[in-house]
């Protein structure tokens, strides 16, 4: 592995270990279900009874948060179904093997 990929790899590392609990079950619904929007994201949350009701809200700060530090990214665009504008889809970023 070469030096830049494995610093990389350790900062990764590093990141992950200080997530909040939400930003943590965020990341973790993008890794089970694939790419989401925000609305999808908050939808999951609800259903999986961790917020009580499917705001957006409660998912797209965490999303934003995980993009800042390179865990998620904005990866396509596609209409909502429940507002009928275009909005974000995001996916975990990869680390590099």
């Amino acid at each position: 592995m070469s030096i830049p990929k494995e610093t990389r790899r350790e900062s990764h590392q590093i990141v992950k270990l200080t997530l909040t609990e939400r930003q943590g079950k965020v990341l973790l619904i993008l890794k089970e279900r694939g790419d989401m929007t925000a609305q999808e994201v908050a939808a999951e949350l609800h259903r999986r009874g961790i917020t009580l009701t499917d705001e957006r809200n409660f998912a797209a700060p965490r999303l934003t948060e995980l993009s800042k530090a390179g865990l998620v990214k904005a990866v396509d665009k596609k209409i909502c179904g429940k507002t009928g504008r275009k909005v974000s889809v995001w996916a975990v970023v990869k680390e590099d093997a």
